[in-house]
């Protein structure tokens, strides 16, 4: 019953639920002959289905249709009443049935689109020929002193996502929830991203019931190789699950994805003692002030990379429990993120030469110690245009210039920031908020993107990677030596 109808966003109850609601208000204006029989069987179905619906659970897009269908059900259900009683049957004249009954449907019809606009989120099937498993474990590390609270004897602790190629499950196999271990957790974490984002917490209710392709704790693939290993920090106020639809597509080709969740700038961060931690950043209404913290923020994230590095090196050789003891090459390590998470990955790779490649997703760059580094970068960037801000492309082409390997910077046509993360899946498909991509093609471009230049870097894949690249926008490629 909770499976999604991908086409509608609507569970097989809704739908239920929607045709006894939509089949009450067009009962009226049925020829008399059927009108009764469509009448009762609409009836029972609807009063049925809306209440096992109240006992699962309702959604807020599914009250128009219910409030619709509570309105004409006394209107529809008298005829037959008085009928039934031997009374004659009296019904409304036409004119004046009509508007009630285009009210009714306009409360009707408001569900399902409301459900399209802000649906529960159905992730791509992976395409690689590896099962994903996901793996969650929290670290703190001893030799840095947590910074945002007061306490001297607090330490820096991260939490963090692995995604990895897993052995086949089988089919009743538990499927990692999205945004968080559990469901109170997910929805903790969903609420928390509605208040930073600004958005009424009810109307982000989709995230918190959906599930993902991964299997929780599966089993790593059973070949024995052993896979590179890509870091990932999210955006400023996200959270480390915000990009798993990316995540589990690499990871379905062979990579382990480690996505970061950064306490007290991520949106929420529940720890395994069931503490909640929330986000400190906020906007001080001073341009100068929120850079400075910006950079701030960027050199802690940056120190959290580099911490979970070594620590996925300490898993590897079993110093740590986990899945996947003795099948990480973090010689062959990327850091990648998004946004202001992006700004750490380049931070964190002049910093640690330990990261073999760098890939920023739509960030500011924002080390102020610009000063060469060894590692090859890809820079994927919305489409941009007349608001975007100006020192964006030329600091970020500056920073690209300082690598002394091939970069490259990729402008997506029709992406907007918010496109390189999950948020088209779930948001609705407002250009200026998640491009103009669509549902599916914002997370295909940016993995095929991705996966395109992690190949080529981290496996040495043969291959032309300009030509695919620039199929899919606007590419720019620095090569050492050359002038720009």
């Amino acid at each position: 019953m909770t499976d999604i109808i991908t086409g509608l966003q609507l569970s097989p109850l809704e739908i239920l639920v929607l045709l006894g609601a939509v089949a009450l208000v067009a009962a009226r204006w049925l020829p008399p002959a059927v009108r009764p029989p469509v009448t009762t069987a609409a009836a029972c179905g609807f009063v049925l289905s809306a209440i096992v619906l109240g006992v699962v659970g309702i959604r807020w897009q599914m009250l128009p249709v219910l409030l619709g269908a509570a309105l004409v059900l006394p209107f529809a259900v008298a005829p037959l009443m008085r009928r039934r009683t031997g009374r004659p049957a009296r019904r409304a004249r036409w004119w004046v049935a009509l508007p009630g009954s285009l009210a009714c449907f306009v409360l009707t019809a408001t569900g399902p689109a409301a459900a399209w606009a802000f649906p529960v989120p159905v992730f791509p099937e992976p395409t690689g020929h590896f099962a994903v498993g996901t793996h969650v474990m929290q670290w703190t590390d001893t030799d840095r002193p947590e910074t945002a609270t007061p306490e001297p004897d607090d330490r820096r602790t991260v939490v963090v996502q692995l995604w990895y190629p897993a052995q086949k499950s089988p089919a009743g196999a538990r499927r990692a929830t999205y945004l968080g271990r559990t469901e109170q957790e997910a929805r903790i974490v969903s609420g928390a991203l509605a208040d930073y984002a600004g958005f009424p917490g009810f109307l982000i209710d989709g995230p918190p019931r959906a599930h993902t392709h991964a299997v929780v704790d599966a089993p790593a693939a059973p070949d024995g190789a052993r896979f590179p290993v890509v870091l990932f920090s999210p955006g400023l106020g996200g959270v480390r699950t915000q990009n798993t639809a990316w995540a589990e597509e690499l990871a379905s080709n062979g990579y382990v994805v480690a996505a970061l969740d950064h306490p007290y700038d991520s949106a929420a961060v529940v720890l395994t003692d069931g503490r909640t931690i929330e986000t400190q950043i906020a906007s001080t209404g001073d341009d100068d002030e929120d850079d400075k913290r910006a950079t701030e923020t960027t050199r802690i994230r940056a120190a959290d990379l580099s911490f979970v590095l070594t620590q996925l090196g300490r898993l590897d050789r079993g110093e740590i429990d986990g899945p996947l003891t003795g099948r990480l090459d973090t010689d062959r390590a990327a850091v990648t993120g998004h946004s202001l998470g992006g700004g750490a990955a380049l931070q964190a790779a002049r910093q640690d030469r330990r990261f073999a490649a760098v890939i920023d997703l739509d960030g500011y760059p924002r080390d102020p110690e610009r000063l060469p580094f060894p590692q090859p970068a890809l820079a994927l960037t919305q489409d941009i245009g007349a608001e975007t801000d100006p020192r964006y492309i030329p600091r970020l082409t500056e920073v690209l210039e300082l690598s002394t390997a091939t970069s490259y910077r990729l402008t997506l046509p029709g992406a907007a920031h918010l496109s390189f993360m999950d948020a088209p899946l779930y948001l609705p498909p407002v250009p200026s908020i998640v491009g103009s991509l669509g549902r599916t093609e914002s997370p295909r471009v940016v993995a095929a993107t991705t996966l395109a230049f992690l190949d080529t870097t981290l496996r040495r894949e043969p291959g032309d990677l300009d030509g695919v690249l620039s199929a899919y926008g606007d590419l720019s490629v620095y090569r050492p030596g050359d002038s720009h």
